[in-house]
């Protein structure tokens, strides 16, 4: 079978789509159509084009997740959620018909490439991510060094470098609380409410008390 047009996307130049035998078969980036040894005239086999249809399902899938990455940093278990989510099958309505039908999801297999790619090229780092956590998690409202460490907690974060990155943060209880104790104390009137408000945010009954009487 004939390679017999290779053309940009319209909505993304980067991608290429591959007409084969005239007939659109797939579309790779253009990275991927270089390695790959891709250009008009060039025969492949029915198993090389399947091959290759794989190869166009990773490099959207990569694209897709190398976005969310970049979007904001995620611990590794929200990038391998975000991926797991794209192996489910998803119900898909056609803007032209309005028909539904199911849309199968990608192999385990390939998520698991694009997430070592992630990987190995940097964009996901549990320490790295974890420092951005704390440096920037509520910075004018404030938040307490116990929230912090379960919400890091909570995305998968080992515990090991959840204090490594609070043992060099300047963020301290003291001053957390203080930005809450300004901007919070209007609405609670009552000491006792706001005290129990406060230990909710994880902050101890000793700061609590201290941050009161110094606004006082």
């Amino acid at each position: 079978m004939k390679i017999t047009g290779l053309s940009a996307q319209q909505k993304d130049p980067n991608r290429i789509n591959v007409l084969v035998d005239g007939k659109f078969r797939f579309s790779l980036d253009i990275s991927q159509v270089t390695d790959l040894g891709i250009r008009v005239g060039k025969e492949f086999t029915d198993e090389e084009l399947d091959e290759f249809e794989v190869e166009s399902q990773f490099g959207k899938l990569y694209g897709r997740a190398l976005e969310y990455c970049i979007m904001r940093p995620h611990s590794a278990r929200e990038v391998r959620d975000y991926l797991y989510r794209k192996t489910r099958t998803t119900r898909v309505r056609n803007k032209r018909t309005g028909e539904i039908k199911d849309r199968p999801g990608v192999s385990v297999e390939l998520t698991t490439r694009v997430f070592d790619r992630l990987l190995d090229k940097g964009y996901i780092d549990d320490a790295k991510f974890t420092r951005w956590w704390v440096e920037n998690r509520n910075q004018r409202k404030g938040t307490s060094r116990r929230k912090l460490q379960a919400e890091l907690a909570a995305k998968g974060v080992a515990s090991g470098i959840i204090e490594d990155a609070l043992a060099i943060t300047e963020r301290n209880d003291g001053d957390e609380l203080a930005k809450i104790v300004a901007k919070k104390r209007a609405k609670y009137p009552d000491n006792q409410k706001f005290m129990q408000y406060l230990a909710r945010q994880g902050f101890s009954y000793d700061d609590i008390k201290s941050a009161l009487e110094n606004q006082n």
